[in-house]
C-alpha cells in the first residue's frame, strides 16, 4: 500500500487532468460511436505499454506522450529475498584491494524510483511502413544505507543519489508483412548521459562526489539494434496481440562496458466494454544479460557496481484500460493506463526486485 501511495503522488495531478478532459470528451460524445470508415475504438491500439504495435496510414501522423513510474525496494539474489544485513556480512566485495575497499559490500541500495517520460512521432510512409521517433526524459532517486566501517552490521547513515536528464532516442521502421503482421526495425542512438556523478555517503563517513553505478546512468553509450515483430488483431468485442523484441548492443561504449542483450515477449487480450473504453490484461516475459566490462570509475563497496550484479529474468502481469474519444470536441484522442505486478523475478543478484510499474499516456493521430 505505501508503494501505491508514492505512485499516486507521482501521477496525481496528471492522471486528474487527463481524466477530467476525457470525461468532459465523452459527455459530448454521441451515445453510439461513429461506424463509417473512419470509426474510432478503443480496441484499435495495444495496452499503452507496448510500444510500435501498429501502424498508420500513407500521410497519418501519430503524436504521444506517457509517463511510465516504476517502484522498487529490497534485495534479491536470485529469487530468494535477503536483508541488507546479510548482504554486508556475505556477499563479496569486487574491489577489495583497491585503497580504502573492504572485504565486503558495506553500501545496501533499499528503495528505487524512476519516472521516465516519452514523447514520440509516428509518420506513415506508405500503407505498409510507418516510421516511429521517440525521445525520453529519465528522474531517478535510490536511497542507500552505508554500514560502518570494514565489518560488522551497525549502520553509519542514509544517503539518495537523483540523476535526472536526458535518455537515448529510439528511431524505428514498421514494415508490414500482413494487416496484422509487421517487423519493428529499430535503432536506439546514444544520446543519454553515462557519467552521471551524486555525493554519496562511505562507510569511513567521507562524502564524495562519484561516477554513479550502472542503473542509474541515463544512456547506454552505445548503438544499439531494437529488431522485434508484432501480431495485432481484433473483431467487433475483442483484440489480441503479440510481441516479441530485443536488443543487441553493437560493441561497448567509450567508458570500456556494455549493457547485457535484453530480449522481451508480450501478449495481451482485450475487451470492449464500449466503442471508447477497453479492458486490457497482458503478460510479460523479459531477459536481460550482465553488463560486459568495466567502467574504470565506478568502483566501491555497493552491489550496484559490479558488472555482475546486473540483469535476470521476470514475468509481470499487467491490466489496463484505453479510453478513445470517438465523437465530439475531443474525437480522436487516446488515453491509456496500465498497471503491472511481477509474478517472478530471477535476478542476478544481489540486486532490487521491482515492486509494481504504472504507464500512463494519450495518443492522437491527425
Amino acid at each position: 500500500m505505501k508503494t501505491l501511495l508514492k505512485a499516486g503522488t507521482t501521477l496525481a495531478v496528471t492522471g486528474c487532468a487527463l481524466v477530467t478532459s476525457f470525461a468532459i470528451g465523452f459527455a459530448v460524445t454521441p451515445a453510439i460511436a461513429d461506424d463509417g470508415p473512419e470509426a474510432i475504438n478503443a480496441l484499435d491500439h495495444a495496452p499503452i505499454g507496448v510500444m510500435g504495435d501498429h501502424r498508420h496510414a500513407a500521410g497519418e501522423w501519430m503524436v504521444s506522450y506517457r509517463l511510465m513510474h516504476m517502484d522498487m525496494g529490497g534485495t534479491q539474489i536470485g529469487t530468494n529475498s535477503v536483508t541488507p544485513q546479510q548482504v554486508v556480512t556475505t556477499v563479496p566485495n569486487r574491489f577489495f584491494g583497491a585503497p580504502g575497499q573492504p572485504p565486503t559490500l558495506r553500501i545496501v541500495p533499499t528503495s528505487m524510483r524512476m519516472d521516465m517520460h516519452m514523447a514520440g512521432v509516428m509518420y506513415g510512409i506508405s500503407d505498409q511502413i510507418t516510421l516511429m521517433v521517440m525521445a525520453n526524459y529519465w528522474t531517478n532517486e535510490m536511497d542507500h544505507t552505508t554500514f560502518q566501517g570494514g565489518m560488522g552490521i551497525a549502520e553509519l547513515g542514509t544517503f539518495r543519489t537523483t540523476p535526472g536528464g536526458f535518455g537515448d532516442t529510439k528511431i524505428v521502421a514498421l514494415i508490414g508483412l500482413t494487416d496484422t503482421v509487421h517487423i519493428n526495425a529499430g535503432l536506439s542512438i546514444p544520446t543519454g548521459s553515462n557519467s552521471k556523478t551524486d555525493d554519496i555517503l562511505t562507510p569511513m563517513g567521507g562524502n564524495p562526489t562519484v561516477r554513479l553505478p550502472y542503473p542509474m546512468q541515463l544512456g547506454s553509450g552505445t548503438f544499439d539494434l531494437e529488431p522485434g515483430i508484432t501480431y495485432r488483431d481484433q473483431s467487433a468485442a475483442f483484440g489480441w496481440g503479440a510481441q516479441v523484441k530485443g536488443t543487441v548492443r553493437l560493441g561497448s561504449n567509450d567508458e570500456g562496458y556494455a549493457y547485457g542483450d535484453r530480449a522481451i515477449a508480450t501478449a495481451w487480450m482485450a475487451a470492449s466494454i464500449t466503442p471508447g473504453v477497453a479492458l486490457s490484461g497482458r503478460i510479460q516475459a523479459e531477459t536481460l544479460g550482465r553488463v560486459d566490462g568495466i567502467d574504470p570509475l565506478i568502483a566501491g563497496p555497493v552491489q550496484t557496481a559490479n558488472p555482475d550484479f546486473q540483469g535476470g529474468e521476470s514475468v509481470t502481469g499487467l491490466i489496463g484500460l484505453n479510453f478513445a474519444a470517438t465523437g465530439g470536441a475531443l474525437r480522436g484522442w487516446r488515453l491509456g493506463i496500465e498497471g503491472g505486478i511481477p509474478i517472478v523475478q530471477d535476478l542476478n543478484g544481489p540486486q532490487m526486485p521491482t515492486d509494481y510499474t504504472l504507464t500512463m499516456g494519450v495518443q492522437k493521430s491527425f
